[in-house]
């Protein structure tokens, strides 16, 4: 089944590149946008350049190493460049300890290699919904927190004409009640 709705751009970063072109191929026909990266400073850099709906990573960069910790220091570092972005990590060695771990550093989920293809694109479309989901969140937020007045500066009237226009302000500004002042 596609993607529907402004297909969803998707970060994958692996070292390993048959990893990424399987990842890519499976995913783009489910009608993501992939980019790929094969390092955390990849990922960085991408997303510095770009907006992306989901990230998938794995876990492990240098070889010989198995302890996950070059991932998990990426997923700290991406949750606090934008903690709405969902972080899905994959690696090819993993423990409960390791997703436990991953889970406490902000990852919404833990897809183990070899991964199983009807389980992962389930796991992307939902994690974009959730991000999409969190980012609206944010952006209603801010709009609410503007209608509010707050952090809007106050009302400058000097002049001894403005005097009777801020009694009635006074006055009237903790009802509920719409006024026209002319």
């Amino acid at each position: 089944m596609k993607t529907d709705g402004n297909n969803p751009r998707i970060l994958i970063a692996d070292d390993q590149a048959d990893v990424l072109v399987s990842l890519r191929l499976l995913l783009k026909s489910e009608g993501y946008k992939i980019e790929t990266a094969n390092s955390p400073a990849g990922v960085l850099s991408a997303l510095d350049n770009d907006d992306f709906d989901v990230v998938l990573v794995d876990l492990n960069y240098a070889r010989d190493t198995t302890s996950g910790q070059e991932g998990l220091d990426l997923l700290s570092r991406i949750q606090a460049l934008d903690s709405t972005l969902p972080v899905v990590v994959m690696p090819a060695w993993g423990s409960v300890e390791l997703a436990v771990q991953a889970m406490r550093r902000g990852a919404p989920d833990f897809v183990q290699k070899p991964w199983e293809n009807a389980r992962l694109i389930a796991i992307l479309r939902t994690q974009v919904e959730l991000g999409r989901a969190l980012r609206k969140g944010r952006l209603l937020e801010a709009e609410n927190r503007a209608l509010r007045d707050e952090g809007t500066p106050d009302l400058t009237a000097a002049s001894p004409a403005m005097a009777p226009v801020l009694q009635v302000i006074a006055k009237v500004g903790p009802s509920d009640a719409n006024v026209l002042i002319t």
